[in-house]
């Protein structure tokens, strides 16, 4: 029997690496922005088409490469950051594996021009497929241009597995901006499909931010900072009172790695305490500094996990950094227990000698025996007259009583084929339920619940028919996102129209929302809160629930729109209310799967009340 075992050719290996590398088009981009950062670029432009699939193209002023270099760049682990196995125990740069250009060389047509500084000529390589195809001198600027085309043109069942341009594109952006907050002093640009998307200039942390997510986002920061012997932490929190419903804007970076880690998460979290609800997260930017041979970063592919030595240290410090800087800043409701608020509108700042002493006036001849009903003091009330006898006028008005129809009073025990013939009366209770009386005892109705429940069923249905009716606002609200949750706003705006908003594009990250569907002609909210919570809905139920793009919209934008808890409703709304939640498929429970109705019978209330 021959042998078995065999070494795979260097094309079959570096495709098969290429699939723990390169899962995506966002993986490509954060490779090669990494690289541009370790080359030493302070210049950085990125562009995009198709969403990567047809186009990933870096263009760095950074170190550049040698001609060997170049070549030598696309073996597999050949780099230039780690030469013995200690050097993994110091690591400062981004990358060190030695994989990355290797693994994009096999499954895309790569084109790579590169010149040093000191070179008066540069090289082009040319790969196909893990071949070079091309190698020749080329004129070109310092630094190096890498141009990524056909991604995972030689393995189909990768490329089908991608998703839709506009979810292919904000994993493209989220890695752009993990780097881009790292590395406040390089600038960066993002360009996709002709259509510039970040222009990021130079600058500290703070502008990065405010440049990456808005510039409403300068009121929300607040800055962190601790020196320890075990780390150094710095960056920025966001206040409270502007906390999403959705993850997305949390971001660890140690030695500027960006990394993924629920253990610190959890300690950010833990220092928010009783200042959020548990379905909220706070923004925050956050640096770690620690001694690279304290930590491991050689753990995932993608290189988001790090292993410390001292985990527990680090833990105490965020948490306890983090709380400081939320007193530190006021952010936390405080209280002034030197004054006393409810007598501090009763604290007059006059003089001693400016208060007037209130006067008394009276009538010295005041008689109170006298039988004149005429007085002459200054009183309201005439003196009493205990001898006057009754007056008779008008008595026979004391009859008229009897000839008033009586009211009829629904009896709480009446049978229930005479409730059907009549009008059915409901009562609020505490402005959240509604409670009727049925024939086996009472009926309770969460009115919040309900009105969900009533809405997201028609939601799905004008997403059907594409015919939601839009009710024209009088002045336009301009809503301004940041690049990603703009992304996702293009992409569904088809159906955001069918639910019967009248939106449209309005320039770089900008939309304008003309009209709201009718069903929420009474809702207090604005246009502008109402499309940014249906986003931030739409991303909830689609992180944690893993819902259809059709279910999401609908159960975002009921769930932001129905009436709220402590709203008080006159009988005629009850009425229509609860007729519409019995006309629902589904009228018994809630979106999200609670009861919206709950039944106490009278055997229940018997036993309450210690009967039989």
């Amino acid at each position: 029997m021959t042998d078995i075992i065999h070494l795979l050719p260097d094309a079959v290996a570096n495709q098969i690496a290429a699939g723990e590398v390169v899962q995506r088009p966002a993986s490509a981009v954060k490779e090669l922005l990494e690289n541009s950062i370790d080359a030493g670029a302070d210049k950085i432009q990125l562009v995009i088409k198709d969403a990567g699939k047809a186009l990933i193209q870096i263009i760095d002023n950074g170190c550049g490469m040698s001609v060997t270099d170049a070549r030598m760049c696309f073996e597999r682990h050949a780099t230039s950051k780690v030469k013995k196995a200690e050097d993994l125990f110091a690591i400062r740069t981004m990358g060190f594996r030695g994989e990355a250009m290797a693994s994009i060389a096999a499954i895309a047509q790569v084109e790579m021009k590169t010149r040093r500084h000191e070179d008066e000529i540069g090289t082009c390589i040319s790969i196909e497929g893990a071949q070079v195809t091309n190698q020749e001198p080329v004129a070109t600027s310092p630094g190096t241009q890498i141009s990524i085309k056909n991604l995972f043109f030689n393995t189909p069942a990768r490329r089908n597995f991608l998703k839709s341009n506009p979810v292919e594109m904000r994993h493209i952006i989220d890695e752009f901006q993990r780097v881009a907050l790292a590395h406040p002093g390089v600038f960066f640009s993002l360009h996709h499909d002709g259509v510039e998307i970040f222009n990021l200039p130079k600058g500290n942390l703070k502008q990065r931010i405010v440049h990456l997510f808005g510039n409403n986002y300068n009121e929300r920061l607040v800055p962190v900072e601790e020196e320890t012997t075990i780390i150094n932490l710095k960056g920025y929190i966001g206040k409270p009172a502007f906390a999403k419903k959705t993850r997305g804007e949390q971001f660890f970076f140690v030695n500027n790695r960006f990394i993924k880690d629920p253990y610190l998460n959890h300690a950010v979290s833990s220092a928010f305490e009783e200042l959020l609800p548990d379905d909220s997260y706070p923004l925050y930017v956050l640096f770690i500094e620690i001694d690279p041979s304290k930590i491991d970063v050689n753990v995932h592919p993608t290189k988001t996990e790090i292993k410390y030595l001292d985990e527990k240290s680090i833990y105490a410090i965020m948490r306890s950094a983090v709380k400081r800087s939320i007193g530190r800043y006021n952010i936390a409701p405080t209280l002034d227990f030197d004054q006393e608020t409810g007598f501090s509108n009763m604290i007059t700042h006059k003089a001693v000698e400016d208060i007037v002493p209130p006067s008394i006036n009276f009538n010295p001849d005041f008689n109170p025996f006298a039988n004149d009903s005429s007085s002459t003091s200054g009183y309201a009330s005439s003196p009493r007259n205990y001898d006057a006898k009754p007056s008779a006028k008008n008595w026979g008005s004391l009859y008229d009583i009897t000839e008033q129809p009586v009211v009829e009073q629904t009896s709480i025990y009446e049978d229930e084929t005479v409730l059907e013939t009549k009008q059915k009366q409901y009562m609020q209770l505490h402005n959240r339920y509604i409670v009727s009386q049925i024939k086996s005892g009472l009926m309770v109705i969460d009115q919040q619940m309900a009105h969900e429940r009533i809405l997201y069923e028609r939601f799905l249905v004008h997403l059907d028919d594409r015919k939601g009716a839009s009710q024209q606002s009088l002045f336009p609200q301009t809503i301004t996102l940041n690049a990603n949750d703009f992304e996702l706003a293009k992409s569904l705006l088809d159906d955001i129209k069918s639910l019967g908003f009248d939106v449209r594009e309005f320039g770089k990250n900008t939309l304008v929302v003309e009209g709201v569907p009718v069903d929420l002609g009474s809702s207090n909210i604005n246009e502008t809160q109402l499309f940014e919570q249906l986003i931030e809905g739409f991303k909830n139920s689609q992180q944690e629930l893993k819902l259809s793009k059709r279910d999401s919209l609908a159960r975002s934008l009921a769930k932001n729109s129905a009436i709220k808890a402590g709203t008080s409703l006159g009988q005629e709304e009850m009425n229509t209310l609860i007729d519409e939640l019995f006309a629902c498929k589904t009228p018994n429970f809630s979106v999200s799967g609670k009861p919206i109705i709950q039944t106490i019978t009278l055997a229940e209330l018997d036993k309450k009340f210690e009967k039989g």
